[in-house]
Formats: C-alpha cells, structure tokens, sequence
C-alpha cells in the first residue's frame, strides 16, 4: 500500500520522489516537516497531497507579521451567561497542520508551535488540551534573503526532524507542468490508510532494529560535526536520535525490518542540515553536507 500511495503521489508532484518518499518517511517517524523554497515550488501541494493520501485532517494556516498566538492556538472567551471563560480551539487542533511561510510572522507568533510540535499538546490559562493523533506540523519558509522574512530560531528549528527542498523541476518535467499534465485533483484521491493503521506503521517504526554498527556511524557523524571549525555548533545528542528515528522509518518505507547504511545516507542531509551553521549563519547545502561527511564510512 505504501509504494502505491508513492507511486499516486509522484502523478500529483512530479519529478521528487525522492522529497516525496522523506515527507512520508517524517510522518512515520512521528516528527515534522520543514519545506523551504521559493514560492510557486508545489510545497502547499506536497503539504495538501500528504494529508488526502494518508486520510488526515487538514488545515492550512497563512503565517503573516501581524499574526498572534491565540490565532493559532485559539483563545478564552467570557461567557456572560455561565460567568465563566470557554476556550474556543485554533485551527492547531487538527492532525496536519500546514504552517505556511512561518518565517513571515514574528518570533512570539513562531513559538506558539513549540509545546505542541513537541508535547502534542497545548496549554492555556491554567489549561492543558491535547491535541490529535496523529499530528503532524508541515512548515513552509521562503529563503531569508527575500523581504519580510523572520529567521526560525535553533531552537525552533530543531523541533524539525527533517528539512527538504523541493528545487527547479527538470526540464522535460517542467514542459509536462506547463502543458498541465499533473492536473489530478488532489481531493480526488482515495485514502490509503484510516488513523489506526497509520498509527500501528508509526509504532512498527519504532520496533525497526538498529545494530550496534549502525549507531558507530552514527556517533562518527556527531563527532566530526563537533570538530568542524566551520561550524557554530555540532550536532546535538537529540541530533543523532533523529538520525537514528529518520532511518528507522526509511527502513520500514522500504519494507525492511533493519537499519542499513544506505538509510543513514538517504536521509543525512534532510535530518542534520538545516541543525547545522556555519560562521556567517547561514545553513549548510546538501553538497556541503556530503563534502564534510563523505569520510565517514556507511559500511
């Protein structure tokens, strides 16, 4: 059901499996998803496409600099009639929350996520409400050179497990989007899978069995992003539990019951990436990834 549900997909968004296969391969591991890319790239689509393919409930919130907290999360009010306060929920409490351009708000607005990107749930006024399950927070930003932009913090964006780019279609993909060959409405799509089967596929991730090589790799990459010179920071112990959660659901994607090197490797730039900065602040390319941790042996 799975490789079905990615080969419906690449008919909708054509030409980036391989994107494709990490946004499902985030929602399995139960982390959340950062697209950054120009506007007009199809990260709305790829957001919308993944909630309609997997039959989750879908809500898509426009990030502005004049936006607030209690717009996402919701709000207090009084009720004269009872004399008491009914909390009126924001579009946060859903199962697939399209964040999009969240790096046009401010950073006050921005942090509204964090408990429930991280709790599952939220608090307000002495109050704790859980949210759905499953929940999953896909996040679009325009790159920070352009206007009116509000860089995520570290802090924020480490609560992403995975960060992609979409990119440039290529050529012959492009002239098939020009003479509007991927068409296919997206709410015409049947889902996959009801919430208790995508939940048990998110529990058999975590029974995917990581060897004792596995996590030498994946100490050998913390270490040298330590000892880079070129870096603020290395890679943090949460860093390398992502990597460790990323390839577990890469592995159960392509329906295998253990780690392989080759997981580690599909799944490095998208994981470590954007938790990576080098002296100017600016986050390091895939390219640049691969240049630092080509010496490290995914044997």
């Amino acid at each position: 059901m799975i490789r079905e549900l990615i080969n419906q997909a690449n008919t909708v968004i054509l030409g980036k499996e391989h994107q494709i296969k990490l946004s499902i391969c985030c929602l399995l591991a139960q982390g959340h998803l950062l697209i950054e890319d120009l506007p007009g790239m199809g990260k709305t689509t790829l957001s919308h496409l993944i909630a309609q393919l997997f039959g989750l409930n879908y809500t898509r919130i426009q990030f502005t600099s004049d936006m607030l907290p209690a717009d996402i999360i919701g709000v207090s009010i009084f009720n004269k009639e009872t004399h008491d306060f009914k909390f009126i929920k924001g579009p946060i409490f859903t199962q697939v929350v399209l964040a999009d351009e969240i790096n046009r708000s401010s950073a006050r607005t921005q942090s509204a996520l964090l408990e429930a990107m991280e709790e599952n749930q939220v608090s307000i006024d002495k109050h704790t409400y859980p949210l759905d399950k499953p929940f999953f927070v896909i996040a679009t930003q325009n790159p920070n050179f352009q206007m009116g932009t509000f860089p995520l913090p570290e802090s924020q964006l480490d609560r992403f497990l995975m960060r992609i780019t979409l990119g440039y279609p290529e050529p012959a993909v492009e002239r098939l989007i020009l003479q509007g060959r991927q068409d296919k409405l997206i709410n015409s799509l049947s889902p996959f899978f009801n919430n208790n089967e995508l939940l048990n596929l998110q529990n058999k991730v975590s029974k995917v069995f990581v060897s004792d090589a596995i996590l030498d790799i994946i100490q050998e990459i913390l270490r040298i992003s330590r000892e880079q010179s070129q870096f603020i920071t290395g890679l943090s112990p949460r860093a390398g539990l992502a990597l460790i959660q990323a390839s577990k659901a890469w592995a159960l994607l392509h329906e295998r019951e253990m780690v392989i090197p080759d997981d580690i490797d599909n799944i490095l730039t998208a994981v470590i990436g954007h938790r990576l900065q080098n002296s100017s602040l600016q986050s390091l390319s895939d390219e640049e990834i691969r240049n630092v941790f080509q010496q490290v042996q995914m044997v």
